[in-house]
């Protein structure tokens, strides 16, 4: 399902908006569930919040998506979520692939659970990259220039592979200061 750019970010957005009540800059707050003390300490890091804000419109909802789609990324987004054990997180990533246009194959991605070769539905090319993911996140010290060229050999080109680095070091990124603003939270 293609969705001009324009119309899929704003609804995007302003969905997200809604259902948390927030503004988009305040995306990591919240899903760290920031309370009063924790605030404090995030409104001396407010460019710090609002670069990671930016970061996330640039690598999830970029105008020119080039050869990752919107949803794919929302797909991959979420089980990068998953596999740093956030539900909270992978739900937000859930909602971007719902408004993007789903497919049984991006569904079986965004859970997480099967492995980058039986996700069923996806072609070779979907399922190098889900094994790409899931290698970057989970063993990173592992990757080496023949899984690039593993990617490069599905079929991705230069600066697909670029934009999925970016969105695998972003989500990870992401996870990572969320989990530590919860337990910063709990020790306010």
């Amino acid at each position: 399902m293609q969705i001009k750019y324009e119309a899929f970010a704003r609804h995007a957005v302003s969905q997200a908006a809604k259902e948390k009540r927030v503004s988009a800059s305040q995306l990591i707050e919240t899903l760290a569930g920031a309370g009063s003390g924790l605030s404090d300490a995030l409104a001396e890091r407010a460019e710090i919040l609002r670069l990671s804000q930016a970061a996330h419109d640039a690598v999830l909802l970029p105008r020119a998506p080039g050869g990752l789609s919107h949803g794919e990324r929302a797909a991959l987004a979420a089980r990068i979520a998953s596999a740093n054990t956030d539900a909270t997180l992978a739900g937000h990533y859930r909602a971007l692939l719902r408004r993007a246009g789903e497919s049984p194959a991006l569904l079986a991605i965004a859970d997480g659970a099967v492995p980058a070769a039986e996700v069923a539905g996806a072609d070779g090319r979907l399922r190098a990259i889900v094994r790409h993911v899931d290698l970057v996140t989970l063993s990173p010290k592992d990757a080496t220039r023949a899984d690039i060229a593993a990617l490069v050999d599905a079929g991705l080109a230069e600066p697909d592979i670029v934009r999925l680095a970016e969105l695998i070091a972003f989500v990870n990124y992401q996870a990572r200061v969320i989990a530590g603003l919860r337990l910063l939270g709990s020790l306010a």
